[in-house]
């Protein structure tokens, strides 16, 4: 071996610590970085889906004829004036 690459050897052995624990913490942001993404993912797929459950169900719509409870009000209005 030239001396250049037992160099290099000691080099890359004196700081293997250092160069692991970054690609360590490298590897975790990604990870988390990823599961981000997933959960993003599904999160913005249940409520597109939820979306378009909303808006396909029928519409329920209650038709009261309220015209006695107006006449009755109405009439205690006048009732009271007197």
């Amino acid at each position: 071996m030239s001396q250049a690459k037992v160099d290099k050897y000691k080099n890359e052995k004196a700081n293997r610590k250092k160069t692991n624990a970054r690609n360590k913490v490298k590897r975790v942001i990604a990870r988390i970085v990823a599961a981000a993404a997933v959960i993003a993912l599904v999160g913005w797929g249940g409520y597109s889906g939820y979306q378009y459950y909303e808006k396909s169900r029928p519409v329920n719509c209650y038709y009261a004829d309220i015209s006695a409870v107006s006449d009755y009000l109405q009439g205690l209005s006048t009732d009271s004036e007197q």
